[in-house]
C-alpha cells in the first residue's frame, strides 16, 4: 500500500490517480491532519507493508529503518513529486513490495540513497533507463 504524507500536493494526487497508481493519503483517506512524525510511524506499523512518501526530510534517517514498511523521502520539489512516485515506483530494485521494505530512502533527480535494513553503509543507485 502507497502512502502519501499530507504535504503532498492534491495536483500531484490527481496526477497519481490519473497514472492508476493506488495510494491514501494522511488526513485524507487515513490518519488525522497534522499527525507529528512518531504518530505517522507508529500508523506504519500497524499497516500492511505500507510504502510511506513524504517531502518531509525528517523521514530521512536510518534509525526509522523496519522490515515492515518502506520510506521514501521525495528531495525534489513538490510539484514533481508525482513524477518521482511513479519513477521510483517503475524502479527495478524497488518495483515490488518486497524488494522496498526495510528501506529508508531518499529520492532526487541525480538518483537514489538507500539505507538497507541492517546495512552499515547508504548506497547509491542511479536512475535506469
Amino acid at each position: 500500500m502507497n502512502i502519501l504524507d499530507e504535504n503532498v500536493l492534491a495536483s500531484q494526487r490527481h496526477l497519481l490517480r490519473g497514472w492508476r497508481i493506488p495510494f491514501r493519503q494522511i488526513a485524507h483517506e487515513i490518519g488525522r491532519q497534522g499527525m507529528g512524525d512518531d504518530e505517522i510511524i507508529s500508523l506504519l506499523h500497524d499497516m500492511q507493508k505500507p510504502t510511506f512518501f513524504t517531502l518531509d526530510d525528517d523521514f530521512y534517517d536510518c534509525r526509522l529503518r523496519h522490515a515492515r514498511y518502506c520510506l521514501v523521502y521525495l528531495n525534489v520539489k513538490r510539484s514533481e513529486a508525482a513524477i518521482f512516485v511513479r519513477r521510483f515506483l517503475r524502479h527495478p530494485e524497488f518495483d515490488t513490495q518486497a524488494r522496498r521494505m526495510g528501506t529508508v530512502i531518499r529520492v532526487s533527480h541525480a538518483g537514489l540513497w538507500v539505507w538497507r535494513l541492517h546495512a552499515e553503509e547508504e548506497t547509491f543507485i542511479e536512475w535506469s533507463g
